[in-house]
């Protein structure tokens, strides 16, 4: 398989010291934002961070991303829309190591508020003096399409070489097939000097070789490798053994 001298743009991220005294607080008291009492280091090419629901993931990505811009709802940094504010201010109290060379580009894609995303475009298509957006996202509405092929269209014509891209459970659009091709078209940004950081619940994503994965153990960040992650585990056993497992959870 090629492989590429991916370069960073966001190198690490750790809570400030002040955020001790809100540890009891939401979103503080969450597992995955305890855990940035100590400082985790981010792949230049690509990052995933995976742990059970409520532990804190698209809480942590949706803090990294306003850090570095981004709107709270997603899209680019010159989105500045809000539908419902309810984002934390956790982005205040975080301490984000970047490097001397900013990306050219970049998006934040939240899967839960991809459609107000694809709103907003198609209101600054049609707005005073707006011009073709949407041809950027290849020239069909994103509402006119499945989610799964509006998040396709994103990706293969807004994504672009140099860019910073912090994504939220993508695969939440995606069939099993479509996430494989989604991995193809992320190593293909990849090799155009791209970085990705992921929340995933995905063992298909999870498998791109070579990237830097954190589960969320408890109150801990602990790097792992693809096999050793509870998604691989449990997806596996399940797989293998799908009957008896069957028989075990439809017990009455």
């Amino acid at each position: 398989m090629k492989t590429y001298d991916a370069k960073h743009f966001v190198i690490s991220m750790r809570l400030k010291p002040e955020a001790n005294t809100l540890s009891e607080h939401y979103p503080f008291n969450l597992s995955a934002v305890k855990a940035l009492e100590n400082s985790i280091e981010f792949h230049p090419a690509v990052t995933f961070i995976v742990g059970e629901n409520g532990s804190g993931k698209s809480t942590l990505l949706e803090a990294l991303a306003v850090s570095q811009g981004f709107n709270p709802e997603g899209g680019t940094k010159n989105f500045n829309f809000s539908t419902h504010a309810s984002h934390s201010d956790l982005h205040q109290y975080l301490r984000v190591v970047k490097a001397i060379k900013k990306p050219k580009t970049g998006f934040f894609l939240r899967a839960e508020s991809f459609y107000n995303v694809a709103t907003e475009i198609e209101r600054l298509d049609n707005g005073p003096g707006g011009g073709p957006i949407i041809d950027s996202y290849g020239g069909i509405s994103l509402h006119e399409q499945s989610h799964g092929e509006s998040f396709f269209a994103l990706m293969k014509n807004r994504f672009g070489k140099q860019g910073l891209y912090i994504l939220d459970e993508p695969e939440a659009a995606l069939s099993p097939s479509r996430q494989m091709a989604m991995i193809s078209l992320l190593h293909q940004l990849v090799g155009q000097q791209c970085q990705f950081i992921i929340a995933t619940h995905s063992p298909i994503l999870l498998a791109y070789p070579n990237a830097t994965i954190y589960e969320i153990r408890g109150d801990k960040l602990t790097q792992v490798d693809y096999e050793d992650t509870d998604t691989y585990a449990v997806t596996k056993q399940f797989l293998n053994k799908y009957e008896s497992m069957l028989e075990i959870l439809l017990e009455e």
